[in-house]
């Protein structure tokens, strides 16, 4: 008998553990949305989405601590919980210093693939606590399906010729039947089969800057102009990745393979990782005055309040736990307001830069390439020509500044050498990984952006409508209530682990949110 009352009581904390976490957990990540958009839109939502979740959970305002707020960039940060300088995601690109090759993030030769990331994800620790677990990632685009799945689970990415479900022979060798059956029913097409028209009266939007929408209901000079597109896709993706067809799409698809997997339906703890590229898309082409991003929230508002009555029936109220955030902000359009903004010319700005360095060391193919505000400097060529690598880095640092647009330039050397504890600095130092980083880190002033084709407005600064975004968690024991002060992302996948109970992935820097997993109701600041 007292042997059996031990082993009941050894066996007590898993049994209390498994009985209080939740069966499944949902990162649902929007991109481009920013600190203030719930607010801003909150009266045309309904009670049963983005509301449910912004008054029925924990909802923080969280700020990005470093520069390269872009997707692939703040899309690891959220899933390893460490920032730029720890798991090495600085952008889809970079140069091997080496072999003076492009390097894509996940793309290769031998096609898609996690090659290329190191820092373990909340999924990895997942599965390697819980081999039972099922973790699934779903997005528009493979760039950020991969870098939220990392080395683990099920990861699903639409194709582009014909919008069709796909992952790579990494992941799994073909396509599970369920997948196969779905995409020869063309259920993604059905989407783009009607026309964007705005879902609401047109007198209840705020914003007034239209570019591609239909207005509901039109006027006769409208109806007789006809609709001249703005954004002309090419071809079906392009029509998802810029209508808010394409997250409809993602989330309908994130349905089904719950019901296919299973998820939430043992105690054993499932993960399910949903990115929303349309929203950012949408956001860039369009910019965040635009009716078409504000029609896109009102659109996704039903589509999550879909999403959690599914959630319901399927795993049950009590038994999940849903976190959205975003992976960053997004820009002010440069032709918004009284003046239309400068963009920055990258080509011009690569020419000009080699021209300097022509003229200062002779004749050369100094500049191999400008990606991502970095510049990378041909180190063979400069040790050839027996120069010093860090006083050149510091030139054309010094070169830089003389652009209009930029406001930053920091050089890798100084980068390496210093330590910069608080300030712009600081925060280019965070998005700063020595292997992979150029010779050179830019970065803009407040508004400017780089000039690229449908692009008015686009993420990747220091600035607080890049770096502030919003956090909620809702679910499974987690208390109505609200933080004040902000949350650094980095926190969000130790909080999940936490909840998940489990470790924290091995690379992260961050901490579990007390307010988000003490079990009592407590919590807030």
């Amino acid at each position: 008998m007292f042997r059996i009352l031990c082993l009941a009581l050894l066996l007590l904390p898993s049994a209390l553990r498994a009985a209080e976490r939740p069966r499944l957990v949902v990162q649902l990540v929007v991109g481009s949305m920013r600190a203030d958009d719930l607010d801003r839109y909150a009266d045309n939502f309904g009670d049963d989405g983005l509301r449910r979740l912004m008054h029925g959970g924990t909802r923080c305002e969280a700020r990005y601590d470093f520069q390269q707020t872009v997707s692939p960039v703040a899309l690891a940060t959220l899933t390893t919980g460490a920032r730029p300088s720890t798991h090495g995601v600085i952008g889809l690109r970079w140069r091997d210093y080496v072999k003076n090759e492009v390097v894509e993030l996940v793309r290769g030769r031998n096609g898609i693939s996690p090659h290329n990331l190191f820092a373990p994800t909340l999924g990895e620790a997942l599965a390697a606590e819980e081999p039972e677990s099922r973790i699934v990632t779903v997005a528009v685009e493979p760039e950020s399906a991969v870098v939220m799945a990392g080395k683990a689970g099920d990861v699903y990415w639409m194709e582009p010729m014909r919008c069709n479900w796909t992952t790579s022979a990494w992941y799994d060798p073909e396509l599970p039947e369920w997948v196969r059956r779905f995409n020869s029913e063309r259920f993604n097409l059905s989407y783009l089969q009607q026309e964007w028209r705005t879902l609401l009266d047109r007198s209840r939007y705020r914003n007034r800057r239209r570019f591609d929408i239909v207005p509901v209901p039109q006027s006769r000079e409208e109806r007789r102009a006809g609709h001249r597109p703005e954004v002309k896709p090419e071809g079906d993706l392009d029509r998802m990745s810029y209508s808010p067809a394409g997250n409809t799409a993602v989330l309908g698809f994130a349905k089904l393979a719950v019901a296919q997997y299973g998820l939430g339906r043992d105690t054993t703890p499932d993960l399910l990782n949903i990115c929303l590229d349309a929203s950012r898309r949408i956001g860039e082409a369009y910019g965040p005055e635009s009716v078409e991003v504000e029609d896109m929230y009102y659109r996704l508002d039903r589509d999550v309040a879909d999403l959690l009555t599914f959630l319901d029936a399927q795993i049950g109220s009590g038994s999940y736990v849903v976190v959205l955030v975003s992976d960053h902000g997004t820009s002010p359009s440069y032709d918004a307001g009284e003046r239309v903004r400068d963009r920055f010319n990258t080509r011009q700005f690569e020419v000009i830069v080699n021209s300097f360095l022509n003229i200062r060391y002779g004749v050369g193919d100094w500049l191999l390439e400008y990606e991502e505000k970095c510049l990378y400097l041909d180190h063979n060529l400069i040790y050839e020509r027996g120069l010093d690598l860090a006083s050149v880095q510091n030139e054309v640092a010094i070169f830089a500044m003389q652009f209009r647009g930029v406001s930053h330039a920091l050089s890798a050397t100084a980068m390496r050498t210093s330590y910069f504890g608080d300030g712009y600095a600081r925060r280019m130092q965070n998005s700063f990984y020595p292997r992979r980083s150029g010779d050179v880190i830019l970065n803009f002033e407040p508004g400017w952006i780089e000039e690229r084709p449908r692009c008015r407005s686009a993420s990747g600064s220091m600035y607080g409508y890049d770096t502030e975004v919003p956090l909620l968690f809702y679910g499974a024991g987690i208390a109505p209530q609200r933080i004040t002060g902000p949350v650094d992302p980095i926190d969000v996948a130790p909080t999940l682990a936490r909840l998940l109970g489990i470790r924290k992935p091995a690379a992260a820097e961050g901490a579990p949110l007390e307010a988000v997993t003490r079990t009592d109701g407590a919590g807030g600041k």
